[in-house]
């Protein structure tokens, strides 16, 4: 992933300093969006896809802790990195407690900076990325040619995949018994960075349901998990 696919949350109010990190981290090639308090910083999680956030503590509206704690009950696993003037080890222990993945203390070295936001999206990139499948894959008497964009279900029925819903399969395939967020869904599949109705994967999953199970309304292999996403599972026996 280069820097310019790269998109930063970055949630901060104080001006002088958000703009300085704004220019710096856009130099590095990411691309930036600017919250300056923690309610908008919450709204832009929940609409767009971030491969970072960086999160100041004291925040109007909603500090950085409620920003952290709403997040993780949302499912929005987004990597943060705290920047905070509260430097003593008890906050740091509390920002570290409510999921954030590294805290630096204000007034903080720009390198060094620059060095764990890198560190950050290349660890949480190893982690998204899974090992790939092949072209072919089979599951219960279903297959699917990934390079002819073709399937063939239990009827022996041919069918043929568009692009996205070869796509789609694959990540799920990929993911086999992980729940896959909507967001990495449209991000991977349709390259969103501001995404449309989740509808558009409802649909898809209701045809992947159509072509595969034996019956549509009670699946084996593909399903929805209320509010967080998607899960594509293999039944035991």
């Amino acid at each position: 992933m280069s820097n310019n696919e790269t998109t930063i949350l970055l949630a901060e109010d104080e001006e002088n300093l958000q703009e300085a990190l704004k220019l710096n981290l856009e130099l590095e090639g990411y691309q930036v969006v600017s919250a300056t308090d923690g309610k908008q910083a919450l709204k832009a999680l929940q609409s767009q896809y971030f491969d970072l956030m960086i999160l100041d503590i004291m925040l109007p509206e909603m500090d950085g802790f409620e920003v952290l704690e709403n997040m993780r009950v949302q499912n929005i696993s987004v990597p943060v990195l705290i920047l905070s003037a509260k430097g003593n080890s008890a906050d740091r222990v509390m920002g570290l407690k409510k999921g954030a993945d590294d805290y630096l203390t204000k007034p903080f070295n720009l390198e060094e900076l620059l060095l764990r936001v890198q560190k950050l999206i290349d660890k949480n990139k190893k982690l998204q990325d899974k090992d790939t499948i092949g072209d072919l894959y089979r599951f219960g008497k279903n297959a699917v040619d990934f390079r002819a964009q073709q399937a063939v279900n239990k009827n022996g029925e041919h069918i043929q995949l568009s692009k996205k819903e070869a796509m789609l399969l694959r990540l799920l395939f990929e993911n086999k018994n992980e729940v896959v967020p909507r967001e990495k869904i449209l991000q991977t599949v349709w390259g969103y960075s501001v995404y449309p109705t989740t509808r558009t994967i409802d649909n898809f999953i209701l045809s992947f349901r159509k072509y595969f199970e034996e019956d549509s309304r009670n699946p084996q292999y593909f399903h929805s998990v209320r509010g967080v996403g998607y899960k594509y599972s293999e039944p035991a026996g």
